[in-house]
């Protein structure tokens, strides 16, 4: 019991701290909104890592797996809410400095609230259907023979939960803490620029990719 557990978070911390969409959004609405935004965005994240969890519990999941015109519906729209934000931060890069300045001065560009950054985190999870097939594939490895009931389930999405919420808030902290050199004009430009391309990435990959 105790090595199949230490296995679970082995895989889970292999699969959290590998870049994605998360990580990615996550840095992009800290440098939005600074540090509450950042947390507010991983708390969203974890949010609909939970609904997944939960769905995984209950068998939802496997029939969501099993149906691909829903399968490819919520892909779909994951991948364009992705690249919608993308665009987005590439508009505020591009943005000329004086419409910047208009905008707020040299801290317009913090300006994602956190019930915002909440809810970008939160859709942008539960339309990634990687997650819906990451749950469904890894959770049963890992219940014991015999003990697959609900709270089983459960219990190990929420351990994934936790670990996520920790790693990606270190994240929003640390580039948070950076704020001084990231208020600079053409850092923060940058910065939005390079978020911006890596989410649209990230859209058009999940989009094109198969199951």
């Amino acid at each position: 019991m105790t090595s199949t557990f230490l296995a679970f978070l082995g895989v889970s911390l292999i699969v959290i701290v590998t870049p994605g969409p998360d990580t990615a959004l996550t840095i992009r609405n800290t440098l939005f909104g600074g540090r509450g935004a950042g947390v507010s965005t991983v708390a969203g994240v974890v949010a609909g890592q939970a609904v997944w969890a939960l769905a995984t519990s209950l068998g939802v999941v496997a029939l969501l797996v099993a149906s691909e015109p829903l399968f490819l519906a919520i892909k779909y729209a994951g991948a364009a809410y992705l690249i919608l934000l993308g665009i987005q931060a590439l508009r505020a890069a591009l943005r000329p400095p004086l419409q910047r300045l208009a905008a707020g001065g040299a801290r317009g560009a913090i300006r994602l609230t956190p019930g915002a950054a909440f809810r970008q985190g939160l859709v942008s999870n539960l339309g990634n259907p990687k997650m819906a097939v990451f749950f469904a594939s890894l959770l049963p490895q890992f219940v014991p023979v015999g003990g697959a009931t609900f709270w089983a389930f459960l219990s190990l999405g929420i351990v994934f939960c936790g670990m996520t919420f920790t790693w990606l808030a270190a994240y929003a902290v640390v580039v948070a803490k950076a704020g001084e050199v990231l208020l600079h004009p053409k850092v923060r430009r940058a910065m939005e620029a390079a978020t911006g391309a890596i989410l649209i990435a990230l859209g058009l990959r999940i989009a094109a990719e198969q199951r």
